[in-house]
């Protein structure tokens, strides 16, 4: 097979070139900017384009499929030769799709949890020794590439992201995966630059149940109001399957899970961490797997990247970053920090960073988000508001929207830092929440920064 990926850089388009590339395939691309750690992955490999930029000239009859990354616009010079010619254009949802027709589909989606709930069963799969191919959101220790694409595997876990697929296929990436076993998490308005109304991105999950295939499963949380609906609209024949929160309790800042009269200690806590892991154990049943062979796998499993991640910890102070942005995200990301350390003066930190969190109109949704530390503090850029060609916004407005005098605001992140420094860090912790980087702040070196 020969294949051509126009965007090769971007997150998921490079590790769907890596993936083809050791399944066999001939794989080329292009892009007009590959950054880090695309490019050193790409290169490694051979793979990264020889210069930045599109080149027509690379899209010739030979390929057998030409696949379309989101970054593209639909002018993109290559795309145009690739319509010209009449090849087979794929966006990299529709490629995994064709690539896994024979496989059992199993896809994880929702507002929130999937990239945790994914790495959830992945681990567990893989610790049992049990083969799958995989798409997942997030680097996971353990695991070379963020996607897996063989002949062998008998399935495959996806994660059924609600956005956009492709610029020629302009609706979510998770109606292409048509599962076999379907699992969602909660619904929670997000992405309104393509879904500007509530109902509208509630539809989007509707219309994945209705593609799962037929005599398939649906998985749900059913504490999510709009998921019971969605269930109770399902076709008959598929089979639904509820799920709340695992039975556990915390003891000395571990979490366990309680059991069939045993417990199971756990490197991972939240109540959104254990509703995420009952989800992930009804899918491992639906495949095949033993709870007892769940629990033994899941106690080793220490999280995705950036999900509630641990970056610093002492006697007195532990430091999380976590890629939480949306309000539901936050706020229970927040408590999720708070439970387990309930005698800790909690400091949470969240920087408006998405096209929706910059939004003056959806600024309102974030209302008490954070109420649960004993001292919030938002940041945002000004120059990221304009590069997304926004609305301008306040730190007044963001303050308003937060909570009021509760909230501090800041717009120059070293002043950010510098107020971090002035807080007593004995017996406290900090909880950075944030899809982007604070501008560059590296978070492994907080600690060093804060406590010293």
């Amino acid at each position: 097979m020969k294949v051509h990926l126009i965007a090769i850089g971007g997150s998921a388009m490079h590790n769907l070139a890596i993936a083809m590339h050791k399944k066999g395939f001939q794989v080329t691309g292009s892009d007009d900017e590959v950054f880090e750690p695309s490019r050193s992955r790409l290169a490694h490999l051979g793979l990264l384009p020889a210069a930045e930029g599109w080149f027509p000239e690379k899209i010739t009859t030979d390929l057998d499929a030409v696949i379309l990354g989101m970054h593209a616009r639909k002018d993109n010079p290559e795309l145009l030769q690739a319509q010209a010619l009449g090849l087979k254009i794929f966006s990299y949802p529709g490629y995994i799709y064709e690539q896994s027709k024979d496989k059992t589909r199993v896809v994880i989606g929702g507002s929130h949890g999937k990239t945790s709930i994914t790495a959830m069963i992945l681990h567990v799969l893989h610790a049992q020794g049990l083969d799958c191919d995989y798409l997942v959101g997030a680097q996971l220790k353990g695991f070379d590439t963020m996607v897996r694409l063989t002949a062998e595997a008998p399935r495959i876990l996806l994660e059924g992201d609600e956005y956009l697929a492709s610029p020629i296929e302009p609706f979510p990436k998770f109606h292409l995966y048509h599962p076999h076993i379907a699992l969602l998490s909660g619904v929670a308005w997000d992405h309104i630059n393509v879904f500007p109304t509530f109902e509208l991105y509630v539809e989007q999950f509707r219309i994945f149940a209705d593609k799962i295939e037929p005599n398939g499963t649906l998985i749900y949380f059913d504490g999510d109001v709009e998921l019971v609906k969605i269930a109770a609209q399902c076709r008959p024949d598929i089979r639904l399957q509820p799920y709340h929160e695992h039975a556990s309790e915390i003891n000395h800042g571990i979490t366990y899970l309680v059991h069939a009269g045993e417990k199971t200690p756990l490197q991972i806590f939240g109540k959104h961490n254990l509703q995420n892991l009952q989800g992930a154990l009804l899918v491992c049943e639906e495949l095949g797997m033993s709870r007892a062979n769940f629990y033994q796998a899941i106690q080793s499993f220490s999280g995705a990247a950036k999900r509630l991640e641990l970056v610093f910890a002492n006697e007195h102070t532990r430091i999380f970053k976590d890629f939480a942005h949306s309000p539901s995200k936050l706020k229970a990301t927040t408590e999720a920090v708070r439970e387990q350390f309930p005698n800790r003066k909690l400091v949470a930190c969240m920087e408006l960073h998405t096209f929706s969190s910059l939004n003056e109109e959806f600024l309102l949704e974030y209302k008490g988000a954070m109420a649960k530390a004993d001292k919030a503090l938002v940041y945002f850029s000004p120059h990221t508001v304009e590069h997304k060609k926004l609305k301008p916004i306040t730190s007044e407005q963001v303050k308003a929207a937060f909570g009021g005098d509760q909230v501090e605001v800041y717009t120059d992140s070293e002043m950010l830092l510098e107020a971090l420094t002035q807080e007593d860090w004995h017996e406290a912790n900090l909880l950075m929440m944030s899809s982007g980087n604070f501008d560059g702040l590296r978070f492994e070196d907080l600690g060093k920064m804060l406590v010293g």
